[in-house]
């Protein structure tokens, strides 16, 4: 087995357990069978993971850092405001529709933290990482259009975790597309109000009826 740089080794391990959780569920996947993703030894994965928490806070950050990536390239200033939002909503929705099974895992990371004793921190941290992250979003934003929101970033940033996060639960249950967009465009409208310090005037598209 070839000699790599820890860092290195330890991002591989983290997305062949994204790879075997994403497949298997996170209560199957044990240690021994991320390292046969990896193909490498059992004692490769306790060499580099301390313990499973320090392995699940690895896994949750390069989720994040997966579609982060994406969304921050789509937010560089466009004509308008609006525009600029909107994309950096597209982006992380596009995230979504090619990687389900990764957005799907976050969720069941939620509740095997919160349902697993000593395991709990976890759920508080992957929250914070999501509300820490549209903050840096809004201020890369704010910086690149010169723009003071109307309500404080950590604010903002909250709202915006809440509502992807239960809007991207839904798709992935319900599998509205169509209700989807409508959504993000009225949430775009919103967001876009706060930032230019004026109440927003949303009309939002009709939705489909629902189906039951």
């Amino acid at each position: 087995m070839p000699r790599m740089p820890s860092a290195v080794r330890r991002a591989q391990l983290t997305e062949a357990a994204i790879r075997a959780m994403t497949r298997d569920g996170v209560a199957r996947t044990t240690t021994r069978s991320i390292a046969a993703e990896a193909g490498v030894s059992l004692s490769v994965v306790h060499y580099c993971f301390d313990s499973k928490q320090e392995l699940l806070e690895s896994v949750l950050d390069a989720i994040t850092a997966h579609y982060v990536t994406v969304v921050r390239e789509a937010i560089r200033p466009k004509p308008t405001l609006r525009e600029t939002v909107r994309a950096g909503f597209q982006a992380y929705w596009d995230h979504v529709g090619a990687q389900p099974g990764e957005h799907m895992l976050t969720y069941e990371l939620t509740q095997y933290a919160l349902r697993r004793p000593g395991f709990e921190h976890l759920a508080r941290r992957q929250y914070e990482l999501y509300c820490q992250t549209y903050e840096e979003l809004i201020g890369q934003l704010c910086r690149d259009m010169g723009l003071a929101p109307e309500v404080p970033a950590p604010v903002l940033a909250r709202y915006l975790a809440a509502m992807t996060d239960g809007l991207t639960l839904s798709v992935l249950v319900l599998g509205d597309e169509k209700a989807a967009a409508a959504i993000l465009d009225m949430i775009t409208e919103h967001v876009v109000g706060l930032m230019e310090g004026r109440p927003a005037a949303v009309t939002p598209a009709p939705l489909p009826p629902r189906r039951w």
